[in-house]
């Protein structure tokens, strides 16, 4: 980014991805990656949105009274989702531009339809971790290559059907170790270099800013509220990523 301008879009940008993770756990990466995109291209947009995640994942995996339980019970979900981002990543350098967007959009709206219908999943708990392996290892792959962490970590989730406090903060556990190996991933591969890096630092403040107010309106919020909330957002961000993985494909 190298305008005024550029830099108040950004601000604007970020303060309103994080309301959006405020309010139900998610959203900053995939709402800011695919917007800034738009101005910066993919790769500079996904080195924008390090410090910002990083910092405000952070945030919502240490806040919420859950951790011990919640690393106890995740960590092979969490350590597959780990080990394979590298892979999603090196899959980026070599696929078409818009078709991992185009593909994560799929999936987020098929999951989000039917569980606005009133489907609802549930894992037993005999089968949680070796369906978490496998979804986190896939979570892992499409993190890479998306700069995104929901799908389908997040469908794994809920499944598992923890309440709203332990989901946002187990989410924060999953999209805090899918930062800092994308981080280690970007740079591994040439694609984070220091001016991007410090944009990133300077954008925490408005993100932090939005996930600051996001998580005032959750407080607001009954937990059948908060389910339809945090389901409109998956359906909302696959609404979005569809049409933008379409574009980048034809652009």
């Amino acid at each position: 980014m190298n305008s005024p301008e550029l830099y108040l879009i950004a601000a604007v940008v970020f303060v309103l991805a994080g309301i959006v993770k405020g309010t139900v756990g998610m959203g900053l990466p995939a709402i800011s990656l695919g917007l800034m995109t738009v101005f910066v291209g993919v790769e500079a947009a996904i080195v924008l949105i390090l410090w910002p995640a990083f910092l405000t994942n952070l945030w919502q995996a240490v806040y919420g009274g859950h951790l011990k339980a919640l690393t106890k019970r995740l960590w092979p979900f969490l350590a597959a989702a780990s080990a394979t981002l590298m892979l999603g990543t090196f899959i980026l350098t070599k696929a078409p531009q818009g078709v991992p967007d185009l593909i994560l959009g799929a999936l987020m709206i098929a999951y989000a339809v039917p569980m606005l219908a009133g489907l609802r999943l549930h894992i037993p708990l005999e089968w949680e971790r070796p369906i978490g392996v496998v979804l986190g290892g896939v979570n892992g792959i499409f993190s890479g290559l998306t700069g995104a962490y929901t799908v389908p970590g997040g469908m794994y989730l809920q499944a598992l059907g923890l309440d709203r406090d332990e989901l946002v903060q187990a989410m924060g556990l999953l999209f805090l170790s899918a930062t800092v190996m994308l981080a280690l991933a970007l740079g591994g591969f040439g694609l984070l270099e220091f001016q991007g890096a410090v944009q990133s630092l300077l954008l925490t403040v408005p993100a932090l800013a939005g996930v600051f107010i996001g998580q005032r309106l959750r407080g607001r919020l009954s937990d059948a509220g908060f389910r339809r909330a945090f389901l409109g957002a998956i359906l909302c961000l696959g609404v979005y990523l569809v049409p933008l993985g379409l574009w980048r494909i034809t652009g």
